[in-house]
């Protein structure tokens, strides 16, 4: 068994598909740290896999803001569908062009993400065992999808939960085995969602 999984071994998808209808702009081009949101998360996630591929229903809208060798995936709507389908299905439709076991699934708002912790967290990926298909650290008692590691495995159970009408990334971790990740520091699960979140961040200062 590997001792380590390495960049080479993993691949990231970040998701940028929200309508952002809290914050009342898209979120993914604010840059309260004077790099916007989107790139910070990119830069971070280049930094722990070799391929970070970006969800998104408008690729044309952020294709001057992210390095060349961001590889981008159109979210489709489902047929029948004219509803915001949410980010469960975003990310079944990113997972399905992905080949790598591991895959480091990443919101675009995650303003104080540290490559360091995600590295620690990728020193767990070897030991997991076979039937594990996710590993996520909580946050007050409830998973945090979008900043952890899933198995390539979990797809065909991913399809069928929403081939069933399932939406919810809760509903359907519910019946995954799940391994909670260690959290030393609840900052980097900061999602910076709304104007008074952006005020933590940056005071206010864009």
């Amino acid at each position: 068994m590997l001792q380590n999984i390495s960049a080479m071994q993993l691949s990231a998808i970040v998701l940028a598909g929200g309508q952002s209808s809290r914050m009342g702009q898209d979120k993914a081009r604010l840059a309260p740290q004077g790099v916007p949101l989107l790139r910070q998360v990119c830069d971070i996630a280049f930094e722990c896999a070799s391929r970070v591929y970006v969800v998104t229903f408008w690729p044309e809208r952020y294709g001057d803001i992210l390095p060349a060798s961001c590889l981008f995936i159109r979210e489709v709507p489902l047929p029948g569908e004219t509803e915001p389908h949410g980010p469960l299905v975003g990310f079944a439709q990113g997972l399905a062009q992905v080949q790598t076991e591991w895959v480091l699934a990443l919101a675009c708002d995650l303003p104080r993400l540290r490559v360091e912790v995600l590295r620690e967290w990728m020193g767990l990926l070897a030991g997991a065992d076979s039937d594990v298909m996710v590993l996520l650290p909580r946050d007050e008692g409830v998973w945090q999808p979008l900043c952890g590691f899933y198995r390539l495995a979990c797809l065909p159970l991913l399809t069928e939960y929403i081939r069933q009408g399932g939406r919810s990334f809760q509903g359907w971790l519910a019946n995954c085995h799940v391994r909670e990740l260690p959290v030393s520091d609840r900052n980097v699960l900061f999602n910076c969602n709304t104007p008074a979140d952006l005020e933590t961040v940056c005071g206010g200062d864009l």
